[in-house]
């Protein structure tokens, strides 16, 4: 019988397995244009914390006792829709579970290129454009600046590290600890900031004397008060995400947030579906650096359905250096 997790209860604060029941589900009928997809990969994101409360935002709150959703990597084994044939292998955002049944049009068919299927969760799928267009597009980051990229060792940043230098800039990314300083690093970042060594606002001003035009933030929190005590005029901040405050939701100290008048500062946040129009353009891009050799990624990767909340939970302890997934 088909298992799904679902949230059991709302967390206060940093979640434990107690929010989290895995349940059986019936195996449900398959109806016109619909799919029955094995999963072999799950995604875990740190924007799922925040939809597991039930405030309004961007996406919907999870319900409780419903399995919840995400990401995953899969396999038709059954179908009653006639482009997509049992042996497809397909990308969806039915995740969480061991098998999903979904109409057509919300599966995506992996495109034909020379990497692993789980790579599409990750450096070629939500992260890796993320990455490329929250760098590219929003930031507008151009050749022979100066870029700052918080959790360099994640998904997201060690992607933007890679693409950043592909594109001539220089990079100074943040990561906790000196394996994923090392990592951060052999990804070509010209200077890495171990923020569990000390403060990071003394020690991007250290790395970056002349200061960055570009932040990329994965983080907030002391990461951004850094950045903007560093940041050049008219410096453009490409705000992704804020792991700082998702599990306690205190406010940022934003200690030097007058930086913005003075330097012209532009702070945007931005959400990947915003950017799909140029989806073609990412994928040629990452095709051409792949063939070149010149992107590397790695993801941490935990085996079995039973270890989800387990992946998820790592998320906010450093426990991934790349893409966090979940092999079913």
């Amino acid at each position: 019988m088909p298992r799904a997790w679902t949230l059991k209860s709302r967390p206060k604060g940093m979640p434990t397995a107690d929010n989290f029941a895995l349940v059986d589900q019936p195996s449900a009928t398959l109806e016109d244009n619909q799919i029955r997809v094995a999963n072999r990969f799950l995604s875990v994101d740190p924007y799922m914390r925040g939809r597991m409360n039930d405030v309004k935002s961007y996406v919907p709150p999870f319900a409780l006792g419903e399995p919840m959703q995400g990401g995953a990597i899969g396999e038709v084994i059954e179908s009653r829709a006639a482009d997509v044939p049992v042996g497809t292998k397909v990308q969806h955002m039915m995740g969480w579970r061991d098998e999903a049944v979904l109409s057509a049009s919300q599966a995506q068919k992996l495109p034909s290129m020379d990497v692993p299927d789980e790579a599409f969760l990750g450096q070629f799928g939500m992260p890796g454009m993320t990455a490329y267009f929250g760098l590219l597009d929003v930031a507008e980051a151009k050749a022979g600046e100066t870029v700052f990229v918080s959790a360099a060792a994640g998904a997201v940043g060690s992607t933007v590290v890679q693409i950043a230098k592909a594109k001539g800039m220089t990079v100074i990314g943040s990561a906790g600890g000196a394996d994923k300083c090392d990592w951060v690093k052999s990804l070509g970042a010209d200077d890495v900031i171990d923020y569990k060594a000390g403060d990071v606002v003394q020690a991007l001003a250290k790395a970056a004397p002349d200061g960055i035009d570009v932040y990329f933030d994965n983080v907030g929190g002391d990461h951004l008060d850094a950045a903007l005590l560093a940041c050049r005029m008219h410096a453009r901040f490409a705000i992704c995400g804020m792991i700082d405050i998702y599990n306690e939701g205190q406010p940022q100290a934003l200690k030097y947030l007058a930086k913005v008048i003075g330097a012209r500062v532009t702070i945007k946040g931005f959400l990947v579906g915003d950017h799909m129009a140029r989806v073609a353009d990412f994928y040629a891009d990452m095709g051409q650096w792949l063939k070149d050799g010149t992107l590397k990624r790695e993801e941490t990767i935990f085996d079995g359905l039973e270890k989800a909340p387990d992946a998820f939970l790592g998320l906010f302890t450093g426990a991934n250096k790349g893409k966090m997934l979940v092999r079913v």
